[in-house]
This record gives C-alpha cells, structure tokens and sequence, in this order.
C-alpha cells in the first residue's frame, strides 16, 4: 500500500532537454494569467475603468483552485498519439498562444466584455496545462531530481509573475496593448516548440474509470498519516497567506507608492523568491524529507517575524523586511510541492498532487481573505502574531509526521 502512494519516475536521470521543458512549462503558463490579474488592473485602472471591473479581473485568479474539479479527465483521457501528457500540452499551450493572440486585436476599453471572456478561456487553459505539466513532472522526475523539479516550478511562477505581470507592464507605454499581447504570445510559444520534439516516455496509462478517480480524491485524506500531512498543508498556507495579505497595506500605509511596491515587491521580491526556490531544490538532494519539511517551515516562520518590524512602527526595516519574506517562504513550497510529488500514486498522478496543491491554495485563499478585515480589529502586528501561531503549530505537525514516517 505504502508504495501505491508515491509516484513512479520514468528515468533515473533527466537530460538537459528535459530539465530545459520543465523549466519553460513552468514559467510560461503564467505568463498571461500574471499579465492580466496583474498588468491589466493597473492599465483600467489608469484608462478610468471602475473598481467593480477590477474586481472582475482579480476573479480570475480563483479559477486556479477550481482545477481540481477537471484533473481526473487529464488522467483518464489522452489527445493524441505522441504522449498522454504531451497530447494535453501541444493543445493548451498552443490555444494559448492563439488567444493571446487574439486578444490584442480588441481594444481592452471598448471590448473589455470579449476580452473578459478570452481572458477566462486563458485562465482556464493555463490552469488544465498546469494539471498535465504537474502530472508529467510526477512521473518523469525521479524521487532524487523531485525536489530541484519543484524548485523550477516554484521558481517559474515567480518569473512568470516578474515577466508577465512587471516587465511587460513596463514596456507597454511604448509597444501598447496588441504589442505586449503578441510578446506574451511569442514567449509562450517557445514551451510549445520545445514539446513538439519531446519524446515522453511510455508508461501504463491509468486503467481506472473516470468516476474511481474521482472517488479516490473523497478517500484520499483517510490514508494512513495522510490527515497529519493535511493539516500541515493547511496551516502552512494559511500562515504565509494571512502575512501576505497586510504585506501591501502595509507598505502603502508606510507611505509607498506603486512603483516603489512594484520595484521592490514583484521584481526584486520575485528575484529574492526564484533564487530562495532554485537554492532549495538544488539542498534538497542533502536532507530527508523529514529535515527539509522541517527547516523548511522554521524558515517561513522567521520569514513572517521579519514582517514584525515595519509593523511596529520600524519603516526602515519595510523593504528589507518584504524581500526576506519572499526569499523565506519559497522554500518550504518547493520542500512541500516534492512531498505531495510522493503521495501521488503513478495511476492518478495528475490527480493525486492536484488535489493536495489546491488544498493548499484554497487556504491560503481563505487566509489572504480574511487577513485584511483582521488587521482592522487586532492590527498588522496581531494578523502576523496569528500567521506565527498557525506556522508553529505547523511546525510540531511537521515534526510529528517526519517521525511517524520515519518509525514506520
């Protein structure tokens, strides 16, 4: 049974080419999405849109937990004949390219209600292409590469954000709207060359129906020391997501402006986070699961206390202390992202590391939610007081579990 929970990699030893696709899935699928949630509010914003339409654009954003809701069909069924997970990639990331494409035809004003509308078709695309790079990277990546595997996950996300969401914004002054969406275009493409000469290894295709796999996310949670790793993953997310949410008023109250904030905060803060990620990846190959988790979230926590400071009043500290946090969350992710890779049975791969990925993202979700309406009542220094409670208890959780796995 204990077997049954990890997930079987393909090779012993990934090539470079591979490694190379990894990399450029994992940035590139949040290209777009970043540009959007992020550019395009700022550039509405400054063509006069209401703030009810920027609401509309940050809904976006919760499309990515709902993945879970359509991951066993990336498991179940395969397009084409060059590769279960291969067929799925060719076909998101090329609609992907089209729609962006697309997009920059129209006038983000005058159609804002079809660019929406293309917009969610990309949200959705690039949510099922995370799906299928997720369950490819569980089977092709060996127990020994998963935790770099994740580390270039964790680190993409952060350069899709820096590129998408900051750099690109940055140059759409001068190249304008249907400019920025034909570079994003062109970035995109550059994973969907790289897949039409990946060869993806064979393996045996899951032989479940559709609703077994569903049935297995209502069971999943009730393995053996499966409810322990829940919680960690619920507290650990809480946690970073309640610190994130007074991260931005606070600075704003300090008197930041957007720039300064998107300086420090999506470029140099992403920086920070891509190296933090990279870094613990490559360490990972040095410790065991348990010593990683570990550390990995006593780093979260003195992340979160370094946020203390410009919340008591030390406006010095605020830019040192948005960087630290960047650069102190990012690796627990990587260590927890490689340890969801293990539970994930080789037969519902995809579906498997889904379900537990967005357990995280729901709750972190929820924590950035109500972190703000908190600050209100008990302050910036109270929110972060809770994040550090809700990370300590994750702490011992993680403790416990290393060694009831490690007894077992």
């Amino acid at each position: 049974m204990a077997d049954d929970l990890r997930c079987a990699g393909g090779t012993d030893v990934l090539g470079t080419r591979q490694w190379a696709l990894l990399a450029s899935l994992y940035s590139t699928q949040y290209l777009g999405l970043n540009f959007f949630v992020v550019a395009l509010v700022a550039i509405l914003r400054s063509e006069g849109a209401e703030l009810d339409t920027l609401g509309l654009v940050y809904m976006l954003g919760l499309i990515w937990p709902l993945k879970l809701l359509w991951a066993p069909m990336i498991d179940r069924f395969t397009i084409g004949r060059g590769g279960h997970f291969r067929g799925w990639l060719l076909l998101t990331q090329g609609l992907l390219v089209l729609l962006l494409l697309a997009i920059g035809r129209f006038d983000v004003i005058d159609d804002f209600p079809l660019v929406y509308a293309l917009c969610l078709a990309v949200a959705l695309l690039a949510a099922t292409q995370d799906i299928a790079v997720d369950g490819l990277a569980c089977r092709l990546l060996p127990k020994t590469g998963r935790g770099l595997g994740n580390g270039l996950q964790i680190a993409g996300g952060l350069a899709g954000n820096m590129v998408g969401g900051g750099l690109i914004l940055m140059l759409y002054p001068q190249i304008g709207w249907a400019g920025c969406l034909t570079l994003l275009a062109a970035l995109t493409a550059i994973s969907a060359v790289q897949l039409i000469g990946f060869e993806e290894p064979a393996w045996r295709r899951s032989g479940d129906a559709t609703g077994k796999l569903y049935r297995r996310m209502m069971v999943f949670w009730w393995q053996p020391g499966q409810r322990c790793w829940l919680g960690i993953i619920l507290l650990v997310s809480a946690s970073s997501g309640m610190a994130y949410a007074v991260l931005m008023p606070l600075l704003v109250d300090q008197g930041w402006g957007p720039a300064r904030i998107g300086l420090v905060v999506n470029v140099l803060g992403s920086i920070a986070g891509l190296v933090a990620a990279l870094i613990s990846g490559w360490l990972m190959y040095r410790f065991s699961r348990r010593d990683a988790l570990v550390l990995g979230v006593a780093i979260q926590i003195i992340g979160i206390t370094v946020l203390l400071l410009p919340a008591w009043g030390m406006t010095q500290a605020a830019a040192m202390g948005a960087i630290v946090y960047f650069l102190c969350y990012n690796p627990v992710s990587v260590v927890m992202a490689a340890m969801m890779m293990d539970r994930a049975a080789p037969q519902s791969a995809a579906t498997d590391f889904t379900l537990q990925f967005t357990s995280g993202q729901f709750a972190a979700i929820a924590a950035m939610s109500a972190g703000a309406p908190m600050a209100a009542q008990i302050g910036y220094g109270g929110v972060l007081g809770v994040a550090l409670g809700t990370g300590s208890v994750a702490l011992l959780l993680s403790v416990r579990l290393g060694r009831s796995r490690a007894a077992g």
